[in-house]
């Protein structure tokens, strides 16, 4: 279990619509920002869309081979040139061969593709520039591997929405065996048409931002967003405490209606980081404004946790980033937990009568007690869910 040998979070990189530094995504977060939820008019083949945007002006990767010249590879330079220096230090002490690169991914090159094919279908032919490989879903952690010098283990998860929270419990797990000493773990997913229009399929996306579980929600926004951090058993700040993962297979896209699965995995995460429920001082939900998601996250929720900790989804302000999500939104609970503030809950306040009431985040709320534990769920098609508890290390 995470607490007989404990994991610490020695470095923070992000890059999404909040900002391109920790800083900064901090600065907006807890102000409240929705800048960067805009809307699109090219990339539903019909209609117009809001999405979360990365609007910086992201590093050049025209003298990288052509394979990792994508836009998801941006991002996550971006993100990864914020932990250099502690990776340069961690190989220092460590080598090159006892760090690992673990991510989570859904989408990689599939925007280079996207570009390609229509190159394609207009020109004949594919573009020089074009590399099938920029697709391939290890591509991005092969990517900061070869940027990072790293010669450990490297690899991609994609298990849609839970990847990237899923790349914690897999680094601790590997650094408990005594596999690695160190691994940089997170996510990286941007925007492309196939993920827009699949969901828009679905009839999951909202017309408008999105209004996490408020009674009127209507669906998810799309983003983009890069989130990456080193975790090793060197003592800092913030500790990785717990996690927990189950697959309850309900359906291919539905969650299970109970939230059995997110339960199991709640439950699991607190178990493992040797705490109880009323221990967790705040949630962020998966959230996604979805009306299935919201529900049965909210029965989920109000089940294990009877002391009503802080809760709110942070969607409202970065979109779902898909395979970024999950290291996206630990990443805002280490902030939390750094600055003692909370990400507002952002909706209209039209509580839905059909979910249990749970204690919104508001611009109302104050601390009374310091920030300790955090706890962030991360819930994915198939039933794949994994929850994550991080806390301060000298509790």
């Amino acid at each position: 279990m995470f607490h007989l040998k404990p994991i610490y979070i020695n470095g923070l990189g992000l890059c999404n619509p909040l900002g391109t530094s920790a800083e900064e995504v901090a600065k907006n977060l807890f102000a409240g920002s929705q800048a960067g939820m805009v809307e699109r008019t090219d990339l539903l083949n019909h209609g117009n869309i809001y999405v979360g945007q990365v609007s910086a002006t992201l590093p050049d990767l025209s003298h990288f081979p052509k394979h990792f010249q994508s836009r998801n590879n941006q991002l996550a330079l971006m993100a990864y040139q914020q932990i250099e220096s502690i990776v340069d230090d961690l190989k220092a002490e460590y080598s090159a061969h006892r760090i690992g690169v673990i991510l989570g991914s859904s989408t990689s090159g599939i925007a280079q593709g996207e570009e390609a094919m229509l190159y394609r279908v207009e020109q004949g032919n594919f573009p020089d520039s074009y590399d099938y490989q920029v697709q391939e879903l290890s591509n991005p952690a092969e990517f900061i591997s070869e940027y990072a010098g790293i010669q450990g283990y490297v690899s991609v998860i994609s298990t849609a929405c839970s990847s990237s929270a899923k790349t914690f419990i897999t680094a601790a797990e590997m650094i408990h065996a005594g596999l690695l000493d160190a691994v940089i773990v997170g996510g990286v997913d941007s925007l492309c048409g196939m993920t827009v229009n699949g969901f828009s399929a679905l009839e999951s996306t909202s017309s408008a931002i999105c209004n996490p579980s408020s009674v009127n929600r209507d669906g998810i926004n799309i983003g983009e967003a890069a989130a990456l951090a080193v975790v090793s058993g060197k003592k800092s700040a913030i500790k990785l405490c717990g996690g927990g993962e189950s697959s309850d297979a309900h359906h291919m896209s539905a969650p299970h209606p109970e939230g059995q699965g997110a339960m199991v995995a709640m439950q699991q995460a607190i178990n493992n980081a040797g705490l109880s429920a009323d221990n967790i001082d705040y949630i962020n939900l998966h959230g996604t404004a979805t009306p299935k998601n919201d529900e049965m996250e909210a029965i989920a929720v109000s089940s294990i946790f009877t002391d009503k900790p802080y809760v709110s989804s942070t969607k409202g302000y970065t979109g779902h980033t898909l395979g970024a999500a999950g290291a996206t939104e630990i990443a805002f609970c280490y902030l939390a937990l750094q600055q003692q503030k909370m990400p507002e809950h952002l909706w209209d306040g039209a509580e839905d009568p059909a979910m249990p009431t749970l204690n919104w985040v508001s611009k109302r709320s104050n601390l009374t007690k310091r920030l300790r534990y955090c706890l962030s769920n991360s819930f994915a098609f198939g039933g794949n869910n994994v929850s994550l508890v991080i806390g301060l290390s000298d509790e």
